[in-house]
């Protein structure tokens, strides 16, 4: 939403009944400071400070779990209006996941300099479009975070609330080339407005546009795309009053479009806190996008405070307690090792997934069979990477070193997949990642780091190593050719 509406609606109630305006779900936290120089890879909240030219004049944090493998996946949050992303970071329950299932995150955070209530411009033509402003910027975080970690470039996630959330459509629209799928909580259709003075429209009204006039906007934005389109998880409240219900129709009338489906859900549940899933397949049966309806829910990002699995976040001002939006969202994007979307079979999980060995290029693994299963499907890191008729697998041609997470889903008659097995970790034989230890001028001149201005930065994640001399020293791991990072808690 743009500043002028939120400075309308502060005037117009009292200051916690104001925030419900665009700035909702956000309660005003100071932006985190810079972190010192430690490895994001050991599980710090961190900032990047050189990602490329920013010509968006974003800011990036990042955050992963210790030891994550390569070819892990990586999801780009975004906060709201008069938000920061270590606020999104703290209350949004992404970390939990992040840690639980093993991928890193990376959070834009726009300012003041931008927009006076720190609103990420998806209604500004020319800052939310391919190769322009603050969506270039995060372009190039994606492609910072990628070679930093080694992530998995075919499965790369966006989400976003409210203004981050009509950011994340935009996103979608603009790289359906990086992004695999997204999810918009409490925010509008791709390109819904081009200039500043037509946000309030898309905010509060429909649009009165058909199916395919929406799905146009996401096909203009970047023409001439013949790839596979993102698939779309939306999540509105029922009782939201700054970004109406309206626009979670004309989110989900949009991407059903994109896809070439219809508008009518293939299926429906009632999950927790009041909240309906209608999931729309693609030709092949897999769902291409989730409508989560939550009822009775304000303007904000679904929490669901707790220790349960399918429990996350914290409440603050417009996080809101009904369910764990991320949970939901993480599942559906395949990050829990399910490979996505619906279709249970209603099989229980594989018990007894044990790997049973490895060599340099396999890893062996076996369970105990599951009633009613006719076969099993693999997935390491999440995706699916075979099946199996039997209660054992050979996953082959895979580098040495390198460690990975498998689970296994029972499948029944129908062809469904089942409840996915707790992750387990295995890792080839042979030469891991290579880390080198020394004092900051020998690793510079080994090659590893630079030095400028006195001080010493790694080659390649730019991260700093403190004073150029012989009495700083730091582990640096490498992470791909020339991409090195900082590695002292542990390699």
């Amino acid at each position: 939403m743009h500043a002028s509406t939120v400075r309308r609606l502060f005037r117009r109630t009292a200051a916690t009944t104001a925030l419900g305006a665009f700035a909702a779900g956000l309660s005003l936290v100071t932006p985190l400071a810079p972190a010192t120089p430690a490895a994001a890879a050991s599980g710090t909240f961190q900032q990047v400070t050189s990602f490329g030219s920013n010509p968006g004049n974003l800011a990036m944090y990042e955050y992963a779990p210790a030891n994550l493998p390569a070819d892990a996946p990586l999801v780009v949050a975004l906060h709201g209006c008069t938000q920061s992303a270590s606020d999104y970071h703290t209350h949004s329950g992404w970390q939990k996941f992040a840690d639980e299932w093993g991928f890193a995150v990376v959070y834009p955070q726009t300012s003041t300099a931008n927009n006076s209530l720190s609103c990420f411009s998806w209604f500004d033509s020319t800052k939310d479009t391919r190769d322009e402003g603050e969506a270039a910027s995060v372009k190039q975080m994606v492609d910072t975070a990628v070679a930093q970690y080694g992530s998995d470039r075919g499965r790369v996630f966006v989400t976003g609330l409210s203004a981050g959330g009509g950011m994340t459509a935009d996103l979608l629209a603009d790289y359906p080339d990086v992004f695999a799928a997204g999810a918009v909580d409490s925010g509008l259709p791709a390109q819904c407005a081009t200039t500043q003075s037509a946000a309030s429209g898309c905010q509060y009204s429909s649009q009165n546009l058909t199916p395919q006039q929406w799905g146009d906007k996401v096909r203009n934005a970047y023409p001439g795309y013949t790839g596979p389109w993102p698939r779309v998880a939306i999540w509105q409240g029922t009782s939201d009053t700054t970004v109406t219900p309206v626009n979670g129709t004309e989110l989900r009338d949009q991407w059903t479009d994109v896809w070439g489906v219809g508008q009518t859900a293939s299926s429906t549940q009632t999950l927790t806190g009041g909240t309906t899933e209608s999931i729309y397949d693609d030709s092949s049966g897999k769902p291409a996008v989730a409508l989560f309806s939550v009822s009775g829910m304000t303007h904000g990002l679904a929490v669901n405070p707790g220790s349960g699995a399918d429990q996350c976040g914290s409440t603050g001002t417009y996080y809101l307690t009904s369910i764990c939006s991320s949970y939901y969202t993480a599942k559906f994007w395949g990050l829990d090792g399910s490979g996505g979307g619906s279709g249970s079979s209603g099989l229980p999980a594989p018990s007894g997934v044990t790997v049973t060995g490895t060599t340099d290029t396999g890893v062996s693994l076996s369970w105990t069979s599951v009633g009613g299963a006719t076969s099993y499907d693999v997935y390491r890191d999440g995706t699916k990477v075979g099946s199996a008729t039997s209660t054992s697998y050979t996953d082959t041609g895979l580098p040495p070193g390198t460690s990975y997470r498998y689970s296994v889903a029972a499948v029944g008659s129908t062809g469904a997949a089942g409840t996915p097995s707790t992750p387990v970790t295995a890792t080839t034989t042979g030469a891991a990642p290579q880390c080198y230890t020394d004092n900051n001028y020998n690793q510079v001149a080994a090659g590893r780091a630079h030095q400028s201005g006195g001080y010493t930065y790694a080659n390649g994640s730019d991260q700093s190593m403190g004073l150029y001399n012989v009495a700083v020293t730091h582990t640096l791991k490498e992470t791909s050719p020339g991409y090195f990072v900082l590695a002292d808690s542990g390699c």
